[in-house]
């Protein structure tokens, strides 16, 4: 079998993490050039895999977990100096074919403008509750605004699949993530109110969240309305399908964010001031992905395994043969038996020195206290100073099928590099990559690495 018609996690491969908002730099998008050349770089540094965060329309504050919509592209990483990428001809083309989502898409993007960027459960009741009559009269009104928006997906399209194209060409495969829930404020909870645990006025009635864990004491409160998934398993998974199809379309590999809540979910009242007092409440997860399996044989699947993991949690990934994740930065907690660390890795995990939630790896061994340290030492058998090339060689030797590096840890860049702080609403999701970052020298070192440790 061609390594074109195989899965992407059939032999041993290396990635890099990196966000394409981190290669905007002076108003230029992220699709244009300057992801060519990082295709070009990984190739020659002997990587196969660039993992991404999702590529969705994000709010004020650049979150790509909280989705206005999980189908239409982020047009803030769209090169908006390169030529439209065909004919008006075309671009019906593409209206008409992406008419599923588009349509949708561009008329909630419109009346949120329409009305000052006011939730759309404060819209006039009609258009709130999607009356025909309003919604043909809307479209009459905002044409021109609608025939904008979608002019915009079609250049993000564009630029997204000629990025496909050049890193087919390049040996590189293109690891997606897609966040479990949506925004509330969204054309999902607009379109599909009961696919969600929303009151009659269309406001969440439970939001999502997680316990207290290694990131905050008093768990995360992140808010996302929760589906209703009684109502989901009576439409087949419907929504499910949908958003799962796209992303099969878009991306040769996919992660699916918080697999967790697949099987249970933290469900927390809506206005709670913490997610201290949620409770676990289960979801059918394996019915869904058993039929996305069945309609969707194609879609090779990563589930994100992090946090409160229970036998449960496990038995379903392995059901479905899912990898899962191993975060080297939280192996050192004093336990041998850690399964983040090195020795306890089996294949079927993907591994990373940190996510895009944690520090760097110079920034999380600098923060830790002197027992932390001496371990990590003692484990690696070297002095500080070798410390982060140790744990970046952990990862690409591990016997994990995929190991994934952040390009600040590759980089060895301190916590000013840092992405995201959960828990924290600002100050996050801004890093840009250097611009002479990408040298010949990182490449030839790393294409050495790779093929040391049989990755390339």
């Amino acid at each position: 079998m061609s390594d074109v018609a195989a899965p992407v996690l059939s032999r041993r491969r290396s990635g890099v993490l990196l966000p394409a908002s981190a290669l905007r730099h002076d108003h230029r998008g992220a699709l244009g050039d300057g992801a060519l050349r990082f295709i070009d770089w990984l190739a020659d540094a002997g990587f196969t895999v660039w993992q991404l965060l999702p590529l969705v329309p994000t709010d004020e504050s650049g979150s790509p977990y909280w989705a206005r919509s999980d189908r239409a592209g982020n047009i803030a990483l769209t090169d908006a100096l390169a030529p439209d990428p065909g004919s008006e001809d075309d671009f019906a083309a593409f209206r008409a074919a992406s008419s599923g989502w588009l349509d949708d898409y561009t008329l909630f993007e419109a009346l949120s403008a329409e009305q000052g960027g006011a939730p759309w459960w404060n819209w006039p009741e009609p258009l709130r509750r999607r009356d025909p009559q309003a919604l043909v009269a809307a479209r009459q009104r905002l044409a021109p605004q609608l025939s904008h928006l979608a002019r915009a997906q079609w250049r993000f399209d564009e630029q997204w699949r000629a990025l496909r194209r050049h890193a087919a060409a390049r040996g590189v495969k293109i690891f997606g993530d897609l966040p479990i829930y949506v925004a509330p404020d969204s054309v999902a909870t607009w379109t599909s109110p009961g696919d969600f645990q929303l009151d009659a006025s269309g406001r969440a009635v439970a939001v999502s969240g997680v316990p207290p864990d290694y990131f905050a004491e008093d768990g995360q409160l992140w808010g996302n309305p929760l589906y209703d998934w009684d109502a989901q398993r009576r439409d087949g998974f419907g929504f499910w399908m949908r958003r799962l199809a796209l992303q099969a379309d878009r991306f040769d590999l996919l992660r699916i964010d918080h697999f967790r809540a697949l099987e249970a979910y933290w469900s927390v009242a809506a206005g709670a001031s913490s997610a201290r007092g949620g409770q676990w409440l289960p979801a059918p997860g394996g019915e869904m992905l058993a039929r996305a399996r069945a309609l969707l044989p194609q879609l090779e699947l990563v589930a994100e395994d992090l946090g409160v993991i229970t036998p449960a949690v496990n038995a379903l990934r392995r059901q479905f043969g899912l990898p899962g994740m191993r975060v080297l930065q939280f192996g050192f907690d004093g336990d041998a038996a850690n399964l983040h660390l090195p020795h306890a890795h089996s294949a079927d995990c993907v591994v990373y020195t940190g996510t895009h939630d944690n520090d760097t790896t110079v920034g999380w061994y600098a923060s830790l206290d002197e027992r932390a340290r001496d371990h990590v030492r003692r484990y690696f058998g070297r002095p500080d100073h070798e410390v982060v090339d140790a744990l970046l060689r952990a990862g690409l030797s591990s016997v994990g099928v995929l190991a994934v590096l952040p390009m600040q840890d590759i980089l060895q860049l301190g916590s000013g590099a840092r992405l995201n702080r959960p828990g924290t609403t600002t100050g996050n999701w801004a890093w840009r990559l250097p611009g002479a970052s990408l040298t010949p020298d990182l490449a030839a070192r790393y294409r050495d690495l790779n093929q040391l440790y049989d990755r390339s």
